[in-house]
């Protein structure tokens, strides 16, 4: 992948210039949407305008697309552009001219799975990058399952251009110990049975892949109850953790199996962007955020920051107009000739009413969605960690964490020199999964915590998948500080709240998926819940949610201007034969040729 050798400072310098213009954007924020003076070439003759509600991954790639194709743009957001994906600073953590420690809501990582959100980065300019924001991903070396009470099984992602960690005769070791160890302890017809579920589904036909994987949990695709512990953890929770970061017991077998084969085949080098994990190097507002929104204001897109949607306003068959409240708390009408609603949908469907909601079913239907919680915490340490060069699972943990120690990823940063107050090395990002599991420290789910208590509770889940096998990975002394994502409020209280919940995929989701264009013409929906080739709440399904929904746009406002390409998950031409056979047998009630049950 490669990063760029631009210097911190003038990285530096221009992320702030970015964040300038885009700051100015968001100021004098009237009533309605402004036209732009102006109309770019190869428009539409008359500029028509749209409201991009939403200023998250979906409603920037929306305004990025519509803005290149001519159209009179403003995005609303009601609290941060980025939305989920952005980076946060940490308060009160700057000294000595420093910036501020870097926060987020959750580490990120594109995957070479990934098509439609690596060509938006390459179309982002960055300074010194021929590629744009793309040239600012890098491939780790590895990853690893964490056990607890057991050697962590590491395991190298190779990939052309990359160099493999360079490991001690003591990591050679224990990567050999976890090794047999996994493999001794998974016995070889459970191993067996596995790659036939797998086999199984990988030849399955689309058509039973939506109905009858649909409706089958992973738990039960797999046959986990009766398997052994070592298959439930690692084959079965594992995976799920892993992948679609959904319980293991409801997830659907569809889309499990769907990502599942994307990463195996991306692994494999067959239909990928790149290496099957990448991530930025830097922040994310530093590495991508910033340097979008100043491309995106160049391009004419305006930004209105502190602006709530409440309510889409209809009549006479379309949206007259969206009531919001500014910054102020005063409500405002927006009026445009189009909507792209690109917000989240447990909070998109507050804003639609019965009225609405009986002109297309569809959007009825997102009341049956479902959002769990899956929210970060960062640890700052004072000294670099000894874990792998990657992210790492603690499959065992009650609270099933995933992690990565950030710093090592950011070549053109000095951690200590550039944030914080000099002292903190290391951005340790870790993810937590489970809220609704009792801990090991206090014996009460992550909401029953008191934000500090969370933070005890993790660090010491952490240290019992890390710290277990005579090694010292994180000691008690090196720990700086903590930062747990502001988005979550009330842990402790007996009505905690998370602003960022995560579609889940449990049986059925497939189905109440709405698509980008709904049966209201001047209404489109943007977001990881819209109905994509990615059946799983990702940036890329924001990303392809967004085209498609501008597509819909160009074609019903009458454009001539090309639409956007939408790149499907990669199907391997190999297999089509099988699924074919399969679809045969689907008509007619048969079983897949491999399914022995």
């Amino acid at each position: 992948m490669g990063h760029s050798g631009v210097g911190g400072s003038t990285r530096r310098g221009f992320v702030a210039g970015a964040a300038a213009v885009g700051g100015a954007a968001a100021m004098g924020l009237g009533t309605g949407v402004a036209r732009a003076a102006g109309t770019k070439a190869g428009a539409p003759r008359a500029q028509q305008s749209v409201a991009v509600l939403g200023g998250g991954v979906a409603g920037l790639t929306a305004a990025h697309e519509l803005a290149e194709r001519g159209f009179d743009v403003t995005v609303f957001e009601r609290r941060a552009l980025g939305g989920k994906a952005r980076s946060m600073d940490v308060p009160d953590s700057a000294r000595g001219g420093r910036k501020p420690l870097p926060g987020e809501h959750g580490f990120r990582f594109i995957p070479g799975i990934y098509h439609n959100l690596p060509d938006t980065m390459r179309r982002i300019p960055f300074p010194g990058n021929a590629h744009g924001v793309w040239d600012n991903l890098v491939a780790p070396r590895e990853m690893s399952f964490a056990r607890t009470g057991r050697e962590d099984l590491r395991m190298p992602i190779p990939w052309p251009g990359t160099e493999p960690e360079r490991l001690t005769l003591d990591d050679i070791r224990r990567a050999l110990t976890a090794l047999l160890d996994t493999a001794l302890n998974l016995p070889a017809h459970e191993v067996a049975y596995f790659v036939n579920r797998a086999l199984v589904f990988l030849t399955s036909c689309d058509e039973r892949r939506d109905d009858d994987w649909e409706a089958t949990p992973w738990w039960d695709f797999v046959r986990a109850e009766r398997m052994s512990k070592d298959y439930q953890r690692v084959l079965a929770i594992g995976v799920t953790r892993n992948i679609v970061a959904t319980k293991a017991e409801e997830a659907s077998t569809r889309t499990v199996g769907t990502l599942g084969e994307a990463f195996v085949l991306n692994a494999l080098g067959q239909g990928a962007d790149g290496p099957p994990d990448r991530l930025l190097n830097a922040p994310t507002n530093e590495a991508w955020i910033d340097p979008w929104v100043a491309h995106l204001t160049s391009l004419g897109v305006r930004f209105k920051i502190g602006w709530t949607v409440r309510e889409l306003v209809f009549g006479g068959g379309r949206i007259t107009r969206t009531v919001a409240e500014d910054p102020d708390g005063v409500r405002r009408d927006i009026t445009a000739d189009h909507y792209v609603q690109a917000m989240p949908v447990e909070h998109a469907r507050r804003t639609w009413g019965a009225a609405l909601k009986a002109a297309d079913p569809q959007l009825a239907r997102c009341d049956k969605l479902r959002t769990d919680w899956m929210t970060g915490i960062q640890f700052y340490l004072t000294e670099r960690p000894p874990v792998v060069k990657g992210h790492f699972n603690c499959i065992d943990s009650p609270w099933s964490l995933t992690g990565i120690a950030q710093a090592g990823h950011w070549p053109d940063r000095d951690f200590a020199a550039d944030y914080g107050d000099g002292v903190a090395v290391e951005c340790l990002s870790v993810d937590i999964s489970e809220w609704d599991k009792p801990g090991m420290l206090y014996g009460k789910t992550a909401k029953q915590c008191t934000r500090d208590e969370v933070a005890k509770e993790v660090w010491a889940q952490l240290k019992a998948a890390l710290n277990d096998t005579g090694k010292t990975v994180l000691s008690d002394g090196t720990l700086h500080s903590w930062f747990l994502d502001p988005g979550v409020d009330g842990l402790g209280t007996p009505h905690p709240t998370n602003e960022d919940e995560l579609l889940i995929h449990p049986v059925g989701t497939f189905h109440h998926r709405p698509s980008a264009a709904t049966k209201i013409p001047n209404l489109f929906l943007a977001g990881d819940y819209v109905s994509v080739d990615i059946d799983l709440a990702t940036m890329e399904g924001a990303n392809a949610a967004a085209r498609q929904a501008v597509n819909a746009l160009l074609e019903r406002s009458g454009s001539d201007q090309r639409p956007c390409t939408v790149t499907p998950l990669f199907r391997p031409p190999e297999i089509e034969l099988a699924k074919r056979h399969d679809r045969t047998r689907h008509r007619l009630g048969l079983r897949n040729v491999l399914d022995v049950g």
